[in-house]
């Protein structure tokens, strides 16, 4: 399945929202204009279905119910987020989830679900609606989802499955290298990569060693010197490594450990490692950091090749601020995702298809990438140098 639509009402900056997605999506906006915010929406129905999650954590890990609801929220201040799963190439959702929340004014001050809502196959009727008689009955009920209920969603756990699956990825690659200095509160899904070679470590054995030699083929064409990739734990503390050889002027290889790599070839590894596992829902952020523009030009056709698994179509939603990355003629306009930010502080999200003046210029010749980027670039960017040195 695929999320083939999300509408989002006060999430963050976004104070209206209503989008189809596609099995491949490309998020692409000005800086700050809400691409991460827009991608965390996923990552809040992830959080809320994980069995150590639910709604009162997921809001939480975000600061509270004031940090995630949009600023422009004044005369109706509840947040809702509006799914629906289908099959890739069907019209019709296979389920559609909706979930408003709200907290009040005075008084509790504990969010509380304000309605939650599945349908099934296209139907008009929902399957289950809340709140019901339950609920009145007895309020701290709506301070959880069904969603992350095991009791109260068999009807439709095959949405809390999904979500469960969801994964992000935004590889630090000095969260790879030194784990110890960054030990802390630990955040769903691992974003950033903190815990990336305990993954890599707990693949089954001979998965792990399948997916490594394909990752290795591909740094071979791309690491200067490259000569091997291999997962070595330390002989003797378990600790989970992984190693590098490289021909050196000597003729013997030299080995080096993760700590050694480059950033980008950590961020080459996370991201091969990624679309290489699974095959749920994978949000990137900027997978374009720390890379040559030679493989940043790669790296949509590669996605498109890498989201075909033996179980479907995967679906790959990602960010970027990339011009080369749009350049590739495989992108169609309905895959990108452009965020314009208004007057007021709000953002709202436009396919590029929609767009007729962006049509104009790829009917006149231009690629993606020379029709849509400059629309990216803040309105008085480059005045940024000439404010900074004044007075």
């Amino acid at each position: 399945m695929i999320i083939s639509k999300i509408s989002l009402k006060n999430w963050r900056n976004f104070e209206s929202v209503e989008v189809n997605l596609r099995d491949r999506a490309f998020v692409v906006g000005p800086n700050a204009a809400g691409k991460s915010n827009f991608m965390d929406a996923f990552r809040f129905l992830r959080d809320i279905a994980l069995p150590r999650g639910g709604l009162q954590e997921a809001i939480n890990q975000r600061g509270g119910f004031s940090k995630i609801r949009s600023l422009s929220a004044r005369k109706q201040t509840d947040i809702s987020i509006s799914v629906e799963l289908s099959d890739p190439g069907k019209d019709e959702f296979r389920w559609k989830y909706e979930l408003g929340i709200k907290i009040e004014q005075r008084g509790a001050r504990e969010p509380y679900v304000l309605k939650e809502t599945v349908w099934a196959n296209g139907s008009k009727n929902p399957i289950m609606s809340r709140p019901n008689d339950e609920d009145i009955q007895d309020p701290k009920r709506r301070t959880q989802t069904y969603l992350e209920q095991v009791s109260a969603n068999a009807q439709f756990r095959e949405i809390a499955d999904f979500f469960q699956q969801v994964q992000y990825l935004h590889l630090v690659p000095q969260l790879v290298k030194y784990p110890e200095a960054f030990r802390g509160r630990k955040l769903a899904g691992d974003p950033f990569g903190i815990d990336f070679l305990e993954s890599v470590a707990k693949a089954p054995a001979k998965v792990r060693d399948a997916r490594l030699k394909r990752i290795d083929r591909a740094l071979a064409q791309v690491v200067p010197h490259f000569r091997e990739l291999s997962y070595r734990p330390d002989e003797v503390t378990g600790v989970p490594h992984l190693q590098v050889k490289f021909d050196h002027w000597r003729g013997i290889p030299s080995n080096q450990r993760e700590d050694q790599f480059s950033d980008g070839t950590l961020r080459i590894i996370g991201l091969l490692w990624s679309l290489l596992s699974g095959d749920s829902l994978l949000l990137l952020e900027e997978p374009e950091l720390s890379l040559h523009t030679g493989i940043v030009s790669q790296l949509a056709p590669l996605i498109h090749k890498l989201q075909k698994t033996k179980s479907g179509l995967r679906q790959v939603i990602l960010s970027t601020h990339s011009e080369v990355l749009l350049q590739d003629r495989g992108i169609d306009p309905s895959e990108v995702l452009m965020l314009v930010p208004g007057q007021d502080g709000t953002t709202t999200v436009q396919p590029a298809s929609n767009d007729e003046q962006i049509d104009r210029l790829l009917s006149g010749g231009m690629n993606l990438a020379e029709a849509i980027m400059p629309r990216t670039i803040a309105r008085n960017s480059h005045q940024m140098l000439l404010q900074l040195f004044q007075g």
